[in-house]
């Protein structure tokens, strides 16, 4: 009986060590490369015409919603987000900060100015 019993905890840890393995893990998310600022999208992906590289104005195109900005330029180069085309006022104040924001809607967001 005890043999039965080991071979059953046996089978179950398998089994159990089978199911592990075969979960699909979470994706992380697409990384901003380096040099640039990025919109993220809800799912995790950037796509590529929401990675600005040059700096100046760079009009936003179905940009809807809630958003992570990912600010990922060297030197201390900043951005600052604009409602207006063209890097048109109002604009928010230029941000220098390295990294992601927390979600913000971007929905009147219709440019953004990359910065020396």
């Amino acid at each position: 009986m005890h043999k039965i019993a080991t071979t059953a905890a046996g089978i179950a840890a398998g089994v159990l060590g089978i199911g592990l393995a075969l979960t699909p893990s979470a994706q992380a998310a697409t990384p901003c490369p380096t040099g640039a600022v990025c919109i993220r999208e809800t799912d995790g992906h950037i796509l590529a015409k929401n990675i600005f590289w040059s700096f100046g104005p760079h009009n936003l195109s179905g940009v809807i919603g809630f958003h992570v900005i990912v600010n990922n330029q060297t030197n201390n180069a900043g951005f600052k987000v604009c409602k207006g085309y063209n890097g048109g006022a109002p604009c928010g104040p230029v941000n220098r900060w390295v990294g992601e924001s927390q979600p913000s809607d971007l929905t009147t967001i219709n440019s953004f100015v990359l910065v020396k």
